[in-house]
């Protein structure tokens, strides 16, 4: 992960105003991720789980204006871009630490996470989507907002033309789409998305399901009972 926080602090200044020419329908994408993280009350605990420059906690707190939210990340800059993002939001709390080790401090109401986990290996998403669910109340709701390998090789390579076909199509310099696009190879440990379904069923999450899925990039959820 030393890599992975050092290629994202390198780019924390320009994450934001990247993201909208490397996330193909990102207003769908992050939308059903906020839509999945249902609390039926006005101020869940929300843990945002390598949460960067908080892109989807913002989101999370316009739907929950009255939450309170931890942002977790190991990523130091990135997070300093969030604490400019939340200036003066007192409901708002920051955790620097490595999320493979770092205890998940209290018991929430909603954990989510969007484009983070698939940096983990196989072993350690099981790990970490245990101390997941150990940390979330009874009736809260986990959502990740995930890049996933394709089911088979015939569409994980489909499923790259078309990222790809994305980003070159975008307005990125081409050195920066050519640093974006080859982090896949050096940073990604992109898992199934039936494989990590089937772990969360496991687990011991219940309704477990895709709320939305665009080739590589899915939306799932899963709720403690």
């Amino acid at each position: 992960m030393d890599e992975v926080k050092a290629a994202f602090d390198a780019g924390a200044l320009e994450y934001d105003a990247q993201r909208r020419w490397i996330i193909p329908e990102i207003e769908a994408f992050y939308g059903a991720a906020v839509w999945a993280a249902a609390w039926p009350g006005e101020a869940p605990a929300i843990l945002d789980v390598g949460a960067g420059t908080g892109l989807l906690s913002a989101l999370l707190l316009q739907r929950y204006p009255q939450a309170s939210v931890t942002l977790l990340d190991n990523a130091t800059k990135m997070l300093a871009v969030a604490e400019r993002r939340f200036a003066g939001r007192s409901r708002v709390h920051y955790l620097v630490g490595d999320y493979r080790e770092e205890p998940l401090p209290r018991r929430y109401d909603l954990i989510a996470s969007a484009l983070s986990i698939h940096h983990l290996e196989h072993e350690e998403k099981y790990t970490l989507y245990q101390r997941i669910f150990e940390a979330l109340h009874p009736g809260g709701v986990f959502v990740n907002a995930e890049q996933v390998k394709g089911e088979s090789a015939w569409q994980q390579e489909r499923n790259f033309v078309y990222w790809d076909t994305f980003v070159n199509d975008g307005p990125l310099p081409p050195e920066t789409k050519q640093e974006l696009l080859g982090r896949r190879d050096r940073l990604d440990r992109m898992e199934k998305l039936s494989v990590q379904l089937r772990w969360l069923t496991e687990i011991g999450f219940v309704d477990v399901d895709v709320v939305y899925k665009n080739r590589p990039f899915a939306v799932f959820s899963g709720r403690r009972a």
